[in-house]
């Protein structure tokens, strides 16, 4: 179950997804690697600001030879 509302610059992990155009798999493998952070929420639904989500998507660089880029 998503949040019902949100206050502004605030989004939850499938809609950073979206906004990043990644999996939402991938937004936690960011928060696991320390690429982005959480900005609230509760353990099972984190919330992140979209600055954040932002910066964390032009920081994930591919890391091995053949890995996709975003």
């Amino acid at each position: 179950m998503e949040y019902l509302s949100l206050p502004p610059g605030l989004l939850t992990t499938s809609l950073a997804a979206r906004a990043a155009g990644v999996a939402p798999a991938t937004i936690r493998d960011w928060v696991r690697r320390g690429i982005l952070t959480r900005s609230g929420g509760t353990p099972k639904r984190p919330i992140y600001r979209v600055a954040d989500v932002q910066a964390a998507r032009r920081a994930a660089k591919p890391t091995r030879p053949g890995q996709r880029s975003a």
